[in-house]
This record gives C-alpha cells, sequence and structure tokens, in this order.
C-alpha cells in the first residue's frame, strides 16, 4: 500500500509539472515578449490559451498537497517545517499570479494593465523556481527526518539552485511548443514562427543545462547522480529523444506530435526523479515506508484517490479538449 500511494502522489506530481508547468511557462514568455506594441499578439494568445485552464490546473497541486500530508504526515511535517521559505514564496507567487492574471483584463489605464502584468509574468518565474528548489532540497537529503531543517542552506545549495533553473527552463520549452500550437489553429503565422524559435531556443538551453547539471549533481547529491546514471537512465534516454524529437519537428514544420513528445520529455525526466529518489522519500534517511501512515489511512486514501480521479478526470479531461479545439475563447 506504501508504494500504491506513493505512486498516486508522484502521478499528482508528473501531472502538475506538465499542466501547471505549460501555465508557468506562458506567464515566462509574457515577461519577455517585449514592450506594449511588440508584445501585444504574443500575450494576447497567452491570455487566451491560458484563460480557461489556468486555475483548474492548481487542481493537481491541491491533490499533492493532501495525498502527501495524509498518506505521509512526517515527510510533510519535516517538509514544511524546514522549506517553509521556498513553499512560501511559491504560494505568494501562485496568488499574485492568479491576481495579476485576472486584473490584467479588467483594467483600465495602461499603466495599471503593466503593473498587474508584472506580477503575473514575475511569479510564474519565481513560483516555479521554489518548486526546482524544493525537489533539489529532497533528493540531496538537506531535509532531516525531524524537520526544522537549515532553513536557508536547505534550499539555497548547488543542487536546488539546478532543480530551480530547469524547472524555469521546462516551464518555458513545454509552454512555447503549446503555443505554437495554439497559433497555428488560430491561423496565426507570425505568432507561430516567433514562439517555434522559442520553442527550440528553450529546448537546446534546457539541454546545455542538463549537461552541465551532471558535474552540479556528481558533486553535490553523488547518490542521486549514481542512480540517475544507473536506475533512472533509461527514462533519461526517453526524456532526452523525446525532447530531441520535438525539436526536429519543430524544425521542420511538420506539425505531428510535438506536444505529446514534449509532454513525454518533460514526464520521463520527472519519473527519472521518482525512480532515482526510490525508496526513500527525503534524501537517504527516511524510506517511504517509514514515512507513510497506518495501512486503514493508506486504504481510504486510495479509495479517495480514485473516487476522486473517477469523479474529477473526466470533466479536466473535457475542459483540456475543448480549449484544445478553441471553443473556450475569442479567436485571435
Amino acid at each position: 500500500m506504501t508504494n500504491a500511494v506513493a505512486v498516486l502522489v508522484f502521478a499528482g506530481v508528473v501531472a502538475y509539472a506538465l499542466f501547471g508547468g505549460a501555465d508557468f511557462g506562458a506567464g515566462f514568455w509574457d515577461l519577455t515578449a517585449g514592450g506594449a506594441q511588440r508584445g501585444r499578439a504574443a500575450r494576447h494568445l497567452i491570455d487566451l490559451s491560458v484563460g480557461p485552464v489556468w486555475e483548474a490546473n492548481h487542481t493537481w497541486l491541491i491533490y499533492c498537497l493532501v495525498m502527501l500530508w495524509t498518506g505521509f504526515p512526517s515527510a510533510f511535517a519535516a517538509i514544511t517545517t524546514t522549506l517553509y521559505i521556498p513553499l512560501g514564496l511559491a504560494a505568494l507567487g501562485i496568488v499574485l499570479r492568479g491576481a495579476g492574471f485576472a486584473f490584467r483584463k479588467v483594467a483600465l489605464r495602461t499603466a495599471e494593465q503593466r503593473l498587474y502584468g508584472v506580477a503575473f509574468a514575475c511569479s510564474s518565474v519565481i513560483t516555479p523556481y521554489c518548486f526546482g528548489s524544493v525537489a533539489g532540497a529532497l533528493a540531496s537529503g538537506r531535509v532531516p527526518t525531524g524537520g526544522h531543517g537549515d532553513p536557508v542552506t536547505s534550499w539555497l545549495n548547488p543542487t536546488s539552485a539546478l532543480g530551480g533553473v530547469l524547472a524555469v527552463l521546462v516551464c518555458a520549452y513545454l509552454a512555447a511548443v503549446f503555443l505554437s500550437a495554439d497559433a497555428r489553429r488560430l491561423h496565426s503565422d507570425d505568432v507561430e514562427t516567433a514562439f517555434r524559435a522559442r520553442a527550440l531556443l528553450a529546448g537546446v538551453v534546457t539541454g546545455l543545462v542538463c549537461i552541465g547539471g551532471i558535474f552540479v549533481l556528481d558533486a553535490d547529491a553523488p547518490r542521486l547522480f549514481h542512480q540517475l546514471s544507473h536506475r533512472g537512465l533509461p527514462l533519461l534516454v526517453i526524456s532526452m529523444v523525446s525532447g530531441v524529437a520535438s525539436l526536429l519537428i519543430l524544425a521542420l514544420r511538420r506539425h505531428v506530435g510535438e506536444r505529446i513528445l514534449a509532454a513525454l520529455a518533460v514526464a520521463a525526466v520527472v519519473c527519472g526523479w521518482g525512480v532515482a529518489q526510490y525508496p526513500y522519500l527525503l534524501g537517504t534517511h527516511l524510506t517511504i515506508a517509514e514515512a507513510a501512515a497506518p495501512d486503514s489511512t493508506l486504504w481510504v486514501l486510495t479509495g479517495v484517490a480514485i473516487t476522486a480521479a473517477a469523479v474529477i478526470a473526466p470533466s479536466l479531461a473535457w475542459l483540456y479538449i475543448l480549449q484544445n479545439r478553441g471553443r473556450l475563447g475569442a479567436r485571435a
């Protein structure tokens, strides 16, 4: 049961990395779109693409939190009492991001629109960086079993910095691929070309950072490096092949499966981290079995998760289908 619940938790992590990551990446491109005139078309596309789904995507974050604190309460306590600074910054970023995105649409003055736009865009970068730094802290063993670890060095370290930078870059890459497809659907040729170029750039930069990250992990998190280069290697190869294939499709303008391949590249690398981390939940000192709640709680939690999936998953799937078909917003 402990492994089953751990898989259910990690499934939510992968889903949030994909769906929430694409939203955060859109905010990154909003931040770098340029001035009011030069970035108008890109920001309009971002509003159309993100508007109908950005609140729904946080369902996955809520799911992960509830599953973690119910299924593995001791680990949840250790994480929140040690990493409260990046988690607090991420929560603040989510709130400011939502407020900025919503208020920008109804603001009448240009100065107010810019202020809300900056809040939305900057929060879209800070939040995934903080989540990535949390993942780095967990993977490198900087969260003690009893909690109350160092609130600064636990997330300000080489592995956490690598995790944060990779989280921002992966979100940017995923969003650019998705936005390029949305621009094509809306027949915005110039915007499609711009986001195709951004997707290629983000993909190449992400690949280079991953190569540099090998040396960071080898020096700062040797166990994680060893497990990634052995147990997690097949998933990393799948991620690399899928990412390269998606970039080739974009470069050749074949427009067949680039979004699926981009999502697979991200999902595979996240799963690679999970496989490398197993059977530990925190570093190398707290296993999944040791952190788990009693079996009776895990059985109930599994039943609740299955019921929630049966009720919510079809609604979310229908929402994404309608969004991809352009049925939830005006055309560009």
